[in-house]
This record gives C-alpha cells, structure tokens and sequence, in this order.
C-alpha cells in the first residue's frame, strides 16, 4: 500500500510554471507506475501524463504534451510534474495515482490516490 501527498499547486499568471510534487510513503515507491490526472469544476477528471517504474517511460495527454513534464526520483519516493506555458483551461485539481500498470490513462486503473492540489491559472 501506498499514501499519496501532492504539493505545488497556486495561483499563477497564464504564461507562467509550476511544479507539482507528489510524495509517497512505503519503501516500495518503484514498484508502482505513477499518474497525473486533473478535474476542473463541472467537467470529469482526465489524464493528463504518466510515467513508468523506472522513469524510462512517459505519456501525456495531448492537452499538455510539449509544456508538462512528469519525472520522479525513486530514491525521494517523489513524482513531479512540471508545468510551463500554462493556460487558463489548465485550472483543476490536481491528482497523481499509483499503480502496477504502466501507462494507464484511466482512472480506473489506479488504485491509490492523493488528496489533490488546486492549480489555477489566471488570464
């Protein structure tokens, strides 16, 4: 089992960066893939990227592929996701998810989750 405490979210001008953390517990943090997801008000939570075990795989929602970048650093039990260029549709609460399978783009898919961190970006 794994707990999941995100960090870095506030307010910033569109055009600007952040740089979500998102710490987790237990010593088995590389042994889960690890998500993004957002929910803005009134829409459904989306995926927005992914990375695997080791790092060596990454996947992005088209949304954001070019301006995020997901990371981690297994030896800090820490994914990140750092955001550039951010618009105004980027506003939402901020999730990342654990789980075995690598890759996943559902939500479905994960088993264990944060509590969220809200981003918004201002025009």
């Amino acid at each position: 089992q794994v707990q999941l405490v995100e960090s870095g979210g506030g307010l910033v001008q569109a055009g600007g960066s952040l740089r979500l953390s998102c710490a987790a517990s237990g010593r088995t943090f590389s042994s889960y893939a690890m998500g993004w997801f957002r929910q803005a008000p009134g829409k459904e939570r989306e995926f927005v990227a992914a990375i695997s075990w080791s790092g060596g795989s990454t996947y992005y929602a088209d949304s954001v592929k070019g301006r995020f970048t997901i990371s981690r650093d297994n030896a800090k039990n820490t994914v990140y996701l750092q955001m550039n260029s951010l618009k105004p549709e980027d506003t939402a609460v901020y999730y990342c998810a654990a789980d075995y399978v690598v890759g996943g783009k559902l939500g479905s898919e994960y088993d264990y989750w944060g509590q969220g961190t809200q981003v918004t970006v201002s025009s």
